[in-house]
């Protein structure tokens, strides 16, 4: 499953690496409600809730929505400014019918449940439509469909309210602590854009983010298939810190394509694919496959060798030990004339996390 970014005539000015605070308050935010997806910032959530003001706590809690299961698109900015107050100054400038459908995507579901035709703000079919939606996940969520259907201002009002709160009680200090990170980042992008290609700063985003062989699209491991446009509006890249190892793509039709990326982590381990990690469930799912796994646990073993300890065909053998190489699970030494097979153990052992971080991103 991919999503594919169109970049055809795309000048290459328009392809920009740029740090956006807001983007970063928004991942804070995410691990706040989700620490579980975190577990390097656990202990700086937990730190973070211990210190809020009640009312602060409460506001966070009401509003979740945006941030929570995926991102509201104005949240990550196409343009990023310098500042926190100029970014939310961005988003005061959109309308309320553009804030109020971007809303209702991450109240309602997510970026697979869409509000295109009648404004929910002004026919009642869609109003009911968004508000069922609503409350079929909940009370709160329900309570926040109607409050920002009824009245969009106060709720715009009280947001960006929350949002400025945030800075205070948590937010400058945590970006004053990955400012310095993002830079260092955003310094080798460009630098790759600038003296190599976009091939070579793509690459370095994440294992995840290819560009198409013939060059006019973007493809993005993503756990849906869909596509986007960018090459009349531009395609800007974020990075984040508090964002691993979720790789985040506003895509909507209407607005500006953004990739938010986390930076690279020392002796982190690159992503691995939905596609290689469901390739290595699907090998394993066989049962004759299990019994080769199981029994190549124990030890290098020779395609005979399994035969005869499985009572099965040498052909047979090999047409499943090629299922399991194919999936990067089998290494193979030859000595003499024979091969002998061994289990990758370190990739058998990684595959939980790594189906883990597929699913996230």
């Amino acid at each position: 499953m991919t999503l594919r970014i169109d970049i055809s005539g795309l000048p290459p000015e328009r392809l920009r690496f740029a740090a956006s605070p807001l983007a970063e308050l928004t991942a804070m935010l995410h691990v706040l409600a989700e620490p579980g997806h975190h577990p390097r910032h656990a202990a700086w959530a937990a730190d973070v809730w211990a210190g809020l003001r009640p009312e602060l706590a409460e506001r966070l809690r009401e509003a979740e929505f945006l941030w929570r299961s995926s991102r509201a698109d104005f949240l990550v900015p196409a343009r990023p400014r310098p500042t926190l107050v100029e970014e939310l100054d961005d988003v005061d400038l959109i309308d309320d019918e553009t804030y109020v459908r971007s809303a209702l995507v991450t109240t309602c579901g997510s970026n697979r449940v869409h509000f295109a035709g009648p404004s929910p703000l002004a026919d009642t079919t869609a109003r009911e439509r968004a508000l069922d939606l609503a409350q079929a996940r909940g009370p709160q969520q329900e309570a926040f469909a109607e409050r920002l259907l009824a009245d969009p201002a106060a709720v715009r009002t009280r947001v960006r309210s929350t949002l400025e709160q945030c800075a205070d009680a948590f937010f400058d200090a945590a970006w004053a602590g990955v400012a310095e990170r993002l830079a260092t980042d955003l310094r080798l992008k460009n630098d790759l854009l600038r003296r190599q290609s976009t091939a070579a700063a793509l690459a370095s985003v994440s294992d995840a983010v290819t560009l198409a062989p013939d060059g006019d699209s973007i493809v993005v491991d993503k756990l849906q298939d869909d596509a986007a446009a960018a090459h009349r509006s531009g395609l800007t890249f974020v990075p984040t810190v508090f964002g691993r190892p979720h790789l985040i793509v506003v895509h909507a039709s209407g607005w500006r394509p953004v990739v938010q990326y986390p930076v690279a982590e020392a002796n982190a381990a690159e992503p691995v694919s939905l596609e290689t990690v469901t390739r290595r469930l699907e090998a394993l799912a066989h049962p004759v496959r299990l019994r080769l796994v199981r029994t190549l646990a124990r030890g290098p073993h020779t395609t005979s060798e399994l035969a005869h300890a499985w009572e099965l065909s040498p052909p047979e053998v090999s047409r499943h030990l090629a299922v399991l190489r194919r999936a990067g699970l089998l290494t193979g030494r030859r000595r003499g004339r024979y091969v002998h097979h061994t289990l990758d153990r370190s990739a058998m052992t990684t595959l939980g996390t790594e189906l883990l971080s597929a699913v996230l991103r």
